[in-house]
Parts: structure tokens; C-alpha cells; sequence
């Protein structure tokens, strides 16, 4: 089989024995890949200081003939989104979204528009323009969608009562069912969150709107902190298990964004 080739991003990187190193890549023509690499933990010329992960590679593999790995045979740097690695900020939130696409993704499923979306939302990250906290949660909600999960803010998951029928200015937002419930279906539930319907309009604007409008939206400090407690619970829930670099980002201490005048969050 000839040698076949992709952009792709780095996910993972483990050693293998006394030479090799086992990378995992969401590849656009491929999907979600390991391949070894012969040699890397003591090769200078080939893969030196660039399979570094959530870096943008182009890639060059083959098939043996037994059943092993594929084998990576050359791998050329895109984007190697060096400002990410020297926050320690970006980089748990960089390898948070690379754990996500890692644990979620199916190895060999083509998926271009997740990649499409990482790739993006990795190269605004590093670009520095956009706060980390409005990246953190466009990210999620748009990677939930193409998935199959998309939170549902229009009516009740339950009764399907629509929400401007809903009274009050707070509505409960139940993980499990993926959706808002109305006063009278979430009075017997546990564990429910809330959120302003202020928050609900940021959340469905963001899963509206084109990526290239993201730049426009301005989450209050209410806003912000309901959108990511609502993602903190509903992604990992039907991930079916929080991962490490999750907890990871909530231990993290992160300096908060500063308030502009009109009482948003700036940039």
C-alpha cells in the first residue's frame, strides 16, 4: 500500500519501549489514528521537538505487513501554537479539548468538522483574541452538536412547553435529559441547575451562529459562570465520566477576565 497523508492534530503521546513513541491524531482524512514512530525518543534529525501535542502536523504514514500500528514515517509542522504553551491557562484548556475529541471520537471515523472546529478554536486560543472562557464553551456546545447532543433551550424536555410560556426569570437545566425544564416537570428533580434566560439567549446565539461571528459575543460574568457550570455537568454526562484534564481545569486557579465598562467581559 502506498504511503498516505493528512493534516491532523496531535491528541496523545506515550512511549513505547526504549525508542519508539505512540501518537494518537484526529487526522482530517482519516478521523482518529495511532501511529508509532520509530526512533523518536532519540531520533534528532526526524521528529525532533515536534510531536508535541495539539500542534497542527502534516503527516506521512504506512501500513506494514503484520498487524501492528501504522507507521510514521514523516511528520511536518503547520501550526505549532507555541503562545499556548506559555500560559498555563491555555494549555489545560487546549488539552482538555484534546482529551475530549480523544476520549469521544472513534478511531477511524472521519469526521471533518470536528476537526475543522479544533483546529479553529486551537488557532484562535493561541492567536490570543478571543477569551479562553467564551473559546471553552463555543467549543463544547458546537462539538456536542456535531455529535449527536445538542442542548435543547427551545421548550421543555419533558412536556415540550415552549420556553417563552415558561415564568420567571430563572429556568432548571436538567444534564441528563440534555435540556431546560419548565417549573412544573423539573419540581420533583435533584440536581438540576439553573440559568437566566439572559444565559439561555448567549447559549442559543453561539449554536446559531456562524464561527465567524464568535468574535461578537460578549458573555456577562452571570452569563459566563452558567454557561460553563451547565457544560461542567451536561458534557461529562453523556461522555460517561469527567476527564483528567477537566478536573484539571477546575482545580486551576484562573485569573478572571477583565470587566469592561458596560459590564461584560472583554476580549
Amino acid at each position: 500500500m502506498p504511503p498516505l497523508s493528512s493534516p491532523a492534530v496531535v491528541l496523545r503521546v506515550i512511549e513505547h519501549g526504549d525508542h519508539d513513541k505512540i501518537i494518537t491524531f484526529f487526522t482530517l482524512k482519516q478521523g482518529k489514528m495511532s501511529l508509532i514512530a520509530k526512533g523518536a525518543k532519540k531520533s534528532i534529525r526526524r521528529f525532533a521537538g515536534i510531536l508535541e501535542l495539539f500542534s497542527v502536523l502534516n503527516l506521512v504514514w504506512t501500513y506494514g505487513r503484520g498487524r501492528g500500528l501504522p507507521i510514521l514515517q514523516e511528520a511536518g509542522v503547520v501550526h505549532p501554537f507555541e503562545r499556548i504553551r506559555t500560559s498555563i491557562a491555555k494549555t489545560a484548556y487546549a488539552s482538555y479539548w484534546c482529551e475530549l475529541v480523544y476520549q469521544w471520537m472513534e478511531q477511524g471515523q472521519k469526521q471533518p468538522s470536528v476537526y475543522k472546529l479544533l483546529e479553529h478554536t486551537l488557532d484562535e486560543l493561541n492567536a490570543g483574541d478571543l477569551s479562553e472562557e467564551t473559546l471553552h464553551i463555543t467549543f463544547q456546545l458546537r462539538f456536542m452538536v456535531m455529535n449527536g447532543f445538542r442542548p435543547s433551550f427551545e421548550h421543555c424536555s419533558t412536556c415540550r412547553m415552549p420556553l417563552e410560556q415558561f415564568g420567571g426569570v430563572s429556568v432548571a437545566f436538567d444534564a441528563r435529559q440534555g435540556g431546560v425544564l419548565c417549573p412544573k416537570c423539573h419540581a420533583h428533580k435533584t440536581g438540576r441547575l439553573y440559568l437566566s434566560k439572559g444565559t439561555i439567549n448567549h447559549l442559543r446565539w453561539v449554536l446559531n451562529a456562524p464561527s465567524e461571528k464568535v468574535h461578537r459575543l460578549r458573555f456577562s460574568r452571570q452569563a459566563r459562570q452558567e454557561s460553563l457550570d451547565m457544560l461542567e455537568a451536561f458534557v461529562p454526562c453523556h461522555l460517561g465520566k469527567e476527564t483528567k484534564s477537566l478536573k484539571f481545569l477546575k482545580a486551576l486557579k484562573i485569573p478572571a477576565i477583565p470587566i469592561d465598562r458596560d459590564g461584560d467581559l472583554g476580549p
